[in-house]
């Protein structure tokens, strides 16, 4: 095979290019753009058009809504003030979310509201970081008294269906205050809530916004430009409308337009679960930063230990196991993706390997269709980025197509 000096055979990257482009042409995705990154070289592919029915083409700075990938990005926040000693991980969050402090815990995670016990222990920064603080979402378990009540009180989903907080922080942390946990602090990983927390917890602790401590200490330093809660009007050309395609048609029906939508202005709620917009090219920055153990054009943006702590497992074996038992139980609902053995701070760390990608790759993917991971061994960063949410599994086929064939073209 051909092979080019950034370690991917150039037969590799056109076979990429071709998997990519057969599930554009097959009218299911209408666009996406690939970045894959490998040492000091990377490979961009921008297929397809932005909207369903044709023109403005997919370019290399079109910006997305990441949603869940927002996770892995927004976590560093929280990193920066525990390497500042403004936050220690085993400190008690009571302090700056009292809204937490003295918690009631469910008798059974599917029982009535009121049939609780006493939390053992406080909640604790760790227990945010490694999303075990005792609440989550369960797409499994839509049915539940908690689940019920995440929607029915607006801590999740809005009249048209949006799934991102929608009150402003106090508000939001008032009402997720009135509700028991679900598990003891620490007993159990559970899904996002935490990450929306931990963005409370790191403006009261700094006194800023949450997206404006961001900005300060990570989007600029890595340059990340096009980053943000919000596209800004001089950028909304450059974001795609948000496609929920009909699970029984395939009918593309907008989730979310450009102009207009949820995207398109500030949110009361600034959503480090879901609510970043961005680049392949920031993405790119910011995982190649964490690659580099903390380091950007010679500047340290987090230190090597903080990395370090983010990108490994941190979970109990008892927790890792009742998190492979999620991954196995939604597999149905993620189309495969979610089974990576087990989590860090803010993103999943693979410790098994379960399909092409190897133990020790980490990041996150998200449900507008978004993925984003690195690889430590072979010093890989891949970015796939649609506009086509997981309502259908075609998104989800795609990002598992760009990682299987991605793999196959490292050329060493």
């Amino acid at each position: 095979m051909g092979k080019g000096n950034s370690g991917f055979s150039a037969t590799g990257l056109r076979r990429l290019r071709e998997v990519l482009a057969r599930h554009v042409e097959s009218k299911r995705i209408p666009g996406l753009v690939a970045l894959v990154g490998r040492g000091g070289e990377t490979h961009v592919e921008a297929i397809g058009t932005m909207r369903h029915d044709g023109g403005v083409p997919m370019c290399r700075d079109t910006i997305f809504r990441m949603a869940s990938t927002t996770k892995p990005v927004a976590v560093a926040a929280a990193m920066v003030l525990l390497d500042e000693c403004r936050l220690r991980l085993d400190d008690p969050v009571d302090e700056w979310l009292p809204e937490l402090a003295d918690r009631q815990v469910l008798k059974r995670v599917d029982g009535p509201l009121d049939d609780t016990v006493p939390a053992r222990r406080p909640i604790t920064v760790r227990d945010l970081l490694t999303s075990t603080f005792g609440l989550g979402m369960d797409m499994t378990a839509m049915g539940s008294p908690m689940m019920a009540a995440f929607f029915e009180q607006g801590i999740y989903g809005q009249e048209d269906g949006w799934l991102l907080p929608a009150p402003e922080p106090d508000e939001w942390m008032r009402r997720l205050g009135t509700l028991p946990l679900a598990y003891q602090p620490g007993e159990r990983w559970q899904y996002n809530v935490s990450n929306d927390v931990l963005g409370v917890l790191v403006a009261r602790v700094t006194g800023q916004s949450f997206e404006a401590f961001l900005r300060e200490r990570i989007f600029d330093p890595l340059g990340m430009k096009d980053t943000a809660f919000h596209v800004p009007a001089d950028k909304i050309d450059r974001l795609p409308p948000l496609y929920a395609p009909d699970p029984q048609t395939g009918e593309f029906l907008v989730a979310d337009a450009a102009e207009g939508g949820h995207h398109s202005r500030p949110p009361a709620f600034p959503s480090g679960g879901g609510g970043l917009d961005s680049t392949v090219d920031d993405y790119h920055a910011y995982f190649r930063m964490l690659l580099n153990k903390g380091m950007h054009d010679g500047q340290r943006i987090l230190s090597r230990p903080a990395v370090e702590l983010m990108t490994t497992n941190r979970l109990t074996p008892e927790q890792q196991a009742a998190r492979e038992t999620w991954g196995r139980n939604a597999a149905h609902l993620g189309y495969g993706l979610g089974q990576h053995g087990s989590w860090g701070f803010g993103m999943a760390v693979r410790t098994y390997r379960g399909d092409y990608a190897p133990i020790g790759q980490f990041g996150w993917d998200g449900g507008t269709g978004t993925t984003t991971y690195a690889d430590p061994d072979n010093q890989l960063v891949g970015i796939l980025l649609t506009q086509t949410g997981m309502s259908t599994p075609d998104s989800a086929r795609a990002i598992h197509d760009f990682w299987t064939t991605l793999y196959q073209a490292i050329d060493d």
